[in-house]
This record gives structure tokens, sequence and C-alpha cells, in this order.
């Protein structure tokens, strides 16, 4: 049997990199692909080749798919994890910087995976794998233009899986819970100057100090708790449509369902997630 290509997009940092490493590990032929390739040289030591790729610009993913089919002649499993969360009032967030978010989160993912659906088509095979997040399920304070994004990505997942199916072409979800990398750093930093001089200011940046306290202990689940999971997605004979894995994944949905949404408003305005939303 063929040694399976793997592209995986957000490789230089985080669960991408974790993901890289851990799938080179098991025996595929991994790409790591994102923006600054000088962060993934590191992991030329672990057989992933680094490819320079920016999923919001076209030229530079139709590139990216050309290099990796032009070496390996397929690609057997896109894992698309390159993302990052603009936090901040949706009175206060920019267009500008609203159209990036969704450039990254949504259609940079989207239009990868026009690029790699003919190819898996081909192979009669494919599993595309979608790094989504609770975030796609319900809605934090301040996160409006970020959960916009995951709930579209949950969307047209959703619409992708009917699709392809018959294709051979299983898509996955990867809802990830609070995850400790850099992410909670950069939204609540974002969180901070998008509300800075506005009638928001104290309560975005009491919220902005949640998630930097958050995302600076252990109280978050390790990137390796993604990565576990995405291989198992990867190895499955019929995998599941949905992983939710990570610190407050299950928790958090359960309260979701159950509190009225008043209920649910309140607590969230009040920083109540991080306490609540510890697993048992």
């Amino acid at each position: 049997m063929k040694q399976k290509v793997i592209l995986i997009t957000g490789a230089s940092s985080g669960i991408g990199y974790d993901t890289a490493v851990r799938l080179a590990g098991e025996g595929y032929k991994v790409y790591g692909a994102a923006r600054r390739v000088e962060r993934m040289e590191p992991l030329r030591e672990h057989g992933v080749v680094p490819l320079k790729m920016d999923v919001t610009d076209d030229a530079s993913v139709v590139a990216g798919v050309a290099a990796v089919i032009e070496a390996e002649g397929r690609i057997d499993v896109l894992v698309n994890n390159a993302g990052f969360g603009y936090f901040g009032a949706v009175e206060n967030v920019s267009m500008d910087e609203a159209r990036r978010q969704l450039d990254v989160n949504v259609f940079g993912m989207a239009r990868l995976t026009q690029l790699v659906l003919p190819y898996m088509r081909q192979q009669h095979s494919g599993r595309i794998i979608n790094i989504s997040s609770i975030a796609g399920r319900m809605v934090f304070y301040f996160g409006g233009w970020y959960h916009v994004s995951k709930y579209a990505v949950e969307a047209l997942s959703d619409a992708l899986r009917m699709e392809v199916q018959p294709f051979g072409i299983d898509v996955v979800l990867i809802e990830p819970g609070g995850i400790k990398t850099n992410w909670g750093i950069i939204a609540a930093e974002h969180l901070s100057a998008s509300s800075a001089g506005t009638v928001y200011e104290d309560a975005a940046n009491h919220e902005a100090e949640i998630l930097r306290k958050a995302y600076s202990n252990d109280i978050l689940s390790s990137p390796s708790v993604i990565s576990k999971r995405i291989s198992r997605a990867v190895r499955a004979r019929k995998p599941r449509a949905r992983y939710a894995v990570g610190f407050g994944s299950s928790t958090s949905k359960f309260f979701h369902s159950v509190l009225p949404t008043r209920w649910w408003d309140a607590l969230m305005r009040k920083g109540g997630k991080v306490t609540l939303f510890k697993e048992s």
C-alpha cells in the first residue's frame, strides 16, 4: 500500500505543528503549510516537508497544491487547520478585519478544498479534516466574528460531507475546546485593541484578562490532545463526522443545550466559562 500523503495548513505552531510531527512519526508523508515557512524548519528533522502557503492568496494556494501533486502524484488527507480569532464587539470590529477573519478561517479553507477535491475524486478516496471549534456550536462574549467563521466551517463541512460521499471521500470536523496555544493571547490582544476608547472598553478588558489568564496556565488541554484525535480520524476506516475534544468541549455543549438563552448570555458576560467548563 502506498504511503499516504497528508497536507496540513497552519503548521508553523500549535495544533498544526504538533499534528505534523505526530503524523510524520506514524509513517505518513506530511507537507506542513504556513505563511512563515522559517518557523517550520525544525519540522524537517521529523520528516515533514515545509511548504510556504498563504491561504488567503489564491496563487499561493494553487502553487502549494501543485507542488505536492508534482512531488507525490496524490493528496490523501487534507487537514484544514489554518485560522485565528479576532475578538471584539460587533460594533467595533472593522469590516476589513471581519473580512480577514472569514478569508482565513472560511474562504481559505474552502478554496484549498476545491483544489484538492479533483485529485481525491480521481483516486476514488480521500479525507478532508476541518478544524472547527466548540465556538462553532455556541457563542462566547465578544467573539462574534470568530464564531461566525466557525459556524460557517461547520455548515460548509456538513454540506461538503453529503456532496462528496459518493466519491469515496470523507469529511471530518474536529471541534477543540480550550487548547493551550497562543490563540487566546492573540485574541485577547485583538479584543483590547478593538475596544480601546469605546463604550465596551471596561467589559472587553475584563474579558481579555480572563483569556490571558486561561491561556497562560495549565488549565487548558495540550495541543497533543487534538493531534491524537486527528491521527485517529486519519486512521479510522469509517471516521465519525465530528470529534469534540479538549478542555470544555463536552461540558460547554451540555450547558449550552440545557440553559435558557438569557442564562447563557449572563454566564458569558460574567466570565463564568473558565470555571464552569472544566472537564471532570
